[in-house]
């Protein structure tokens, strides 16, 4: 499956430029930052060649992807797993993010796996995935992911990489992190 026509030549030469190779089966940006870049690119449950490729949003952005790596360093998903495991309602949204993943992947292909990514719904793996998946949706689908744009926003990123308008870690509830780390 190639690139669909509505992404165009400049969005995919900036997304090889960011990823420092060929973008591979993407279907559409689905999150461009404030500064106009391709953050985000939903892609195709298979690649060209066959070969399935499970993640349906795609980190594309290095400011973002670095700051991903950033927060995963610093033991964000340690608190974020702790949270998941003592919060039902945590615990509930991520579980209903997982299916709608699954659902939104399913519907361009059936892979014929529960598996969709930043290890959902019973873990935190990966937040590549949970701000990607955050940043195509908007605020309010995956909760988690919403708290690391936040961060991300927090740490210099906002109006630039990211929306001016995010909501603030204080308006979502993201706890002190580094403190829970210290525990």
């Amino acid at each position: 499956m190639s690139a669909d026509p509505s992404v165009s030549q400049d969005d995919l030469d900036a997304i090889a430029a960011q990823l420092g190779r060929p973008p591979r089966g993407v279907l559409e940006v689905s999150y461009r930052s404030p500064d106009g870049r391709p953050g985000v690119v939903k892609t195709a449950p298979r690649l060209e060649d066959g070969t399935p490729f499970p993640t349906l949003y795609y980190l594309t952005d290095p400011r973002l992807t670095a700051e991903a790596s950033r927060q995963e360093s610093a033991g964000i998903m340690r608190g974020m797993q702790a949270r998941l495991a003592s919060d039902p309602d945590l615990a509930a949204n991520y579980h209903a993010a997982h299916e709608r993943y699954l659902s939104k992947r399913n519907a361009i292909e059936d892979l014929g796996t529960d598996f969709s990514g930043g290890g959902m719904p019973e873990r935190v793996k990966c937040l590549h995935v949970l701000m990607a998946y955050a940043l195509a949706e908007g605020p309010g689908v995956v909760r988690l992911g919403d708290e690391s744009v936040a961060l991300a926003c927090e740490a210099g990123l906002r109006g630039t990489a990211l929306p001016g308008d995010w909501p603030t870690p204080e308006e979502l509830g993201v706890p002190d992190y580094r403190a829970m780390d210290e525990q």
